[in-house]
């Protein structure tokens, strides 16, 4: 029940509800339906909720409805998981600024991805400059969550994709092949004795997602070595078995992703199983089996999986994709379509647990509010479609459409059936090399810079994200200029447009130069508001190397303007098509890799 007292809490630390609950008496009563109800009458309005979270919900609600409301929502857990592993690790601060949003959305869970940024006893390197959250950074979070009844849960990994602590020799003790653990090993176990003893003191909720996802190579180095080839099914079910035990210590319940169930008894596939060979996977009753799918649109491919899924355990959860890990900019609409494609199919097939996860692959350049969007569209999605667009405005202080054209930063995707990530690949293309020349084109320019105009109104005065924004507006300025330039260089040096050279040299790096600088200040300042330090030293090192190379570009287009040099190397050389894949479409081609986008040389 929520009283006087709790309901002043609630609307200092959210002050836009103010205005909207000011006008009638408003009566809660708490009651067992999933969801919440609105009812007016003459002097008071009466809210009838579940949860916390379905309460906050529906005082969202209340500031654009006047007419009596029902949502009910078609699963019993929905969450979102915030990857804090690939660099940028959220401040305490900014994960209760997500809470607050996700209460007032209707979600019941926040999972924290963390490979090796929580700091665990016994283990003094894990996390080490890493910005790891400590046992009391959790527990602090942890009382907060429960206070808009979001239960906060750990997503760890006990079996692959422990990548950063390999450089330790300490660690290859442990480790198998690439960056999966050595089944069987004692310092294997030792480590995952000192996980779980963590996991226990840091947080209240019993739930763990323990990974286990996308160990291609198990089973494949040492272990090879030590005990010759053996089924690799049989080691991972080997392996889980003993991590069930270590848990259970704990009273943890177990989720895992899926995909290695599959691929390791369908020769690598995730989708293609038969009968046969689904009749060898053990799958237990017991651990959750998450089937995780970010890439169709298509309900009928989520529902042909989640019956397959079925086949091997009753116990199933879905996770889609709130896309926010391929550079700067969100793919908020395509998030959307996939989503709600998916959220069909669980519905259809009785999945009533769903979770959308925020990855953050090759340095988490994106804000973590950037997917606000998504999560509101599928929330509604959910719960039945029934609030207002509006409430997304009066909830951030931006409007929907407003935010949701950033993803145009990237051309050529308005309709968000398909997604790319050419703001980023054009960020990073080399002058010279031109590697992704052949994909850019003049008229992009005018997409991009369409964008800055929708989103021109949102200020300090409208939103507290507007520093995201201010990165936004930075990144299009920089993308003007740069986007087609490596063309306009290439094309001016074989024809010998010397004219056309001075302008690049004199005029338009110049003001490149600048813009980087502008884009990297945006750009940090959103960072050290978000996230801890620890990280962003990598975007330093990439935006002060694209400076520097811009800079080293000049100099070499000055010399030969000069007649100090008779030829540019990379510009003698004929420039082909863009060929890292076979479809080379922009509409659909997203590269993230920074290493491979910036230079065609090892780094």
């Amino acid at each position: 029940m929520l009283d006087k007292t709790n309901l002043q809490s609630l609307l200092e630390e959210n002050h836009w509800l103010k205005p909207y609950l000011n006008q009638k008496k408003i009566i809660f009563k708490q009651d067992t339906v999933n969801g919440y109800q609105i009812h007016f009458s003459d002097d008071e309005i009466e809210i009838v909720y579940s949860s916390i979270s379905q309460r906050n919900r529906a005082l969202l609600s209340l500031t654009t409805t006047k007419h009596d409301e029902t949502e009910i929502s078609v699963v019993k857990d929905l969450g979102v998981m915030v990857d804090c592993s690939r660099n940028a690790v959220p401040k305490i601060s900014t994960l209760k600024k997500f809470i607050r949003y996700l209460s007032f959305m209707g979600y019941t869970f926040l999972g924290l991805y963390m490979e090796d940024t929580l700091k665990i006893d016994g283990e003094p390197y894990i996390g080490y400059q890493r910005g790891a959250y400590t046992v009391k950074d959790i527990q602090e979070l942890d009382t907060y969550a429960q206070q808009y009844g979001i239960d906060l849960r750990p997503y760890v990994q006990t079996l692959a994709h422990l990548n950063q602590i390999v450089r330790y020799e300490e660690y290859q003790k442990m480790i198998d092949v690439d960056d999966i653990l050595l089944v069987g090993s004692t310092r294997t176990y030792t480590y995952l004795e000192n996980l779980f003893r963590t996991l226990d003191k840091a947080f209240h909720s019993r739930k763990v997602n323990i990974g286990m996802d996308e160990a291609f190579m198990l089973g494949l180095g040492k272990y090879l070595s030590e005990h010759g080839y053996q089924n690799r099914l049989e080691i991972m079910n080997q392996h889980l078995q003993t991590v069930r035990e270590i848990a259970s210590k704990y009273n943890f319940e177990l989720q895992m992703w899926s995909d290695m169930f599959f691929r390791l008894a369908a020769n690598g596939s995730y989708y293609n199983l038969s009968q046969e060979q689904i009749q060898k996977i053990k799958a237990s009753e017991d651990v959750n089996l998450a089937y995780w799918d970010y890439y169709s649109t298509d309900k009928q491919h989520y529902a042909d999986n989640l019956k397959l899924h079925k086949k091997l355990s009753q116990n199933i959860s879905f996770v889609g994709g709130a896309w926010k890990w391929t550079g700067f900019i969100p793919h908020n609409r395509y998030s959307i379509h996939a989503c709600k494609a998916a959220i069909q199919a669980c519905i259809e097939n009785h999945i009533d647990a769903i979770t959308f996860a925020a990855w953050g692959d090759d340095g988490a350049e994106t804000s973590l509010f950037a997917i606000l969007p998504a999560l509101f569209v599928n929330a509604n999605e959910i719960y039945g479609n029934h609030m207002s667009e509006k409430c997304f405005e009066v909830l951030t202080g931006i409007s929907l459409d407003t935010f949701l054209s950033i993803d145009e930063v990237n051309p050529c995707t308005k309709d968000g059936f398909t997604h790319n990530n050419a703001s980023k690949y054009f960020l990073y293309n080399d002058l010279l090399q031109g590697t992704f020349d052949s994909i850019a084109k003049s008229e992009m320019i005018n997409e991009i810079q369409a964008v800055r105009s929708k989103i021109s109104s949102v200020s300090t005065t409208t939103s507290d994200l507007s520093y995201y924004f201010d990165t936004v507006k930075a990144l299009i300025e920089l993308l003007e200029l740069k986007l087609n330039l490596g063309n306009e260089i290439y094309h001016a040096y074989k024809q010998n447009d010397l004219q056309a050279l001075y302008k690049i040299v004199n005029q338009i790096l110049p003001e490149l130069i600048k813009r980087i600088e502008t884009f990297y200040n945006a750009f940090k300042k959103q960072w050290y508001l978000e996230n801890h330090n620890q990280g962003f030293e990598v975007q330093a090192v990439r935006l002060g190397g694209l400076k520097q190379r811009v800079i080293d570009v000049r100099e070499q287009l000055l010399a030969y303007q000069k007649g100090e040099v008779t030829k540019i190397d990379e510009l003698e050389e004929e420039h082909l098509d863009f060929h890292y894949f076979d479809d080379s479409s922009i509409e659909r081609l997203n590269y993230n890799l920074w290493s491979h986008i910036v230079s065609t040389s090892k780094l």
